[in-house]
């Protein structure tokens, strides 16, 4: 078996690289050809954690995976990370158990190619302003890849610890734009052609009354249906909601099963799934003043395609460490 770390991985496998085979994954799941199995969610609320384990095959790929993901919120305060994860990745042919790596980076990256190619549809062609609402985990990969798909002057930075905001700051120090760390959020999402959410939030983390014509936001942060960082304003705002799959939505996507259980907005109202947006399927954005939204609960192909890629570079480049198990 292949053990693959962190550091191997980046240095074999990049933001584009991931939005490309992604691109193409969303190809295969609209044709039929993956086998995508609902994710369990073990959830632990005394330590306000979840564990998530998601199965998945990929025919065109000739490889099968499991990924488990743990996402414990306290951990940075015993200096471990938030976010845990590993993929086992097997051969569909011979059910060879063919490498074991890290997820932990991969989950952030599929889950910003992902949010980029949403963006790439659903946002303004000028868009050229970001708002980042929590700069946690998986910030940094969801404002990497919106630009990578759109021309960006300016990011607005928030996070309720402003120091955290502060961090990202630094870490986007190669930015040639201006950045910016705000202290009032509604300040920052009325500002952005784009926003970013990716917080752990149960409540809403901005005023849907601030958006302003045009705004395309990316929810990745909720993930159970109790979460909720979008308000029923911003909902009913939105001409297009866009899904990664319609039936994890309808089961986690608290942003939505909130207003639905309300009676305010109805799942039926779902402009549709990212692949369908991918293949053109169904429309993107139409026009400079409609609002839009990405809503993005995960779901394990993302990992295969990125996985499966992975693991073929390695081969390629001779990455990794051999172990008999």
């Amino acid at each position: 078996m292949l053990i693959l770390s962190e550091a191997q991985i980046r240095s074999l496998y990049s933001m584009t690289d991931a939005i490309s085979d992604l691109e193409a994954s969303l190809k295969h799941y609209s044709e039929g050809k993956v086998l995508n199995p609902h994710r369990t969610v073990l959830d632990f609320p005394d330590k306000q954690a979840s564990a998530l384990y998601m199965p998945c095959a990929m025919e065109t790929a000739g490889k099968s995976a499991v990924k488990v993901v743990t996402i414990f919120p306290n951990n940075p305060s015993q200096g471990k990370k938030t976010t845990q994860g590993v993929i086992l990745l097997s051969d569909t042919e011979t059910g060879e158990h063919l490498a074991c790596m890290n997820a932990s980076y991969l989950t952030r990256l599929r889950t910003g190619a992902v949010s980029g190619i949403a963006t790439k549809h659903l946002a303004k062609e000028k868009a050229a302003s970001v708002a980042v609402i929590g700069c946690g985990a998986m910030a940094e990969e969801q404002l990497q890849a919106v630009l990578e798909v759109r021309e960006i002057e300016e990011v607005m930075l928030y996070n309720r610890t402003r120091s955290k905001a502060e961090s990202f700051a630094e870490r986007m120090a190669g930015f040639d734009g201006v950045i910016t760390v705000m202290d009032d959020v509604n300040e920052a999402a009325s500002k952005a052609d784009i926003v970013i959410c990716s917080t752990r939030s149960e409540t809403p983390v901005f005023s849907g009354g601030v958006l302003r014509s045009g705004t395309h936001i990316n929810g990745v942060g909720s993930y159970l249906p109790h979460m909720q960082e979008v308000d029923e304003e911003t909902i009913l705002k939105c001409s297009k909601i866009v899904v990664d799959t319609v039936d994890g939505a309808k089961d986690e996507a608290g942003d939505l099963i909130i207003p639905a259980n309300t009676g305010v907005w109805s799942l039926s109202d779902l402009h549709g799934e990212l692949s369908e947006l991918s293949s053109g399927h169904i429309t993107g954005r139409e026009n400079d003043e409609e609002i839009t939204f990405f809503k993005s609960v995960g779901i394990a192909y993302f990992d295969i395609a990125v996985a499966a890629a992975v693991y073929d570079k390695a081969i390629k480049e001779g990455v990794g460490t051999r172990v008999e198990i």
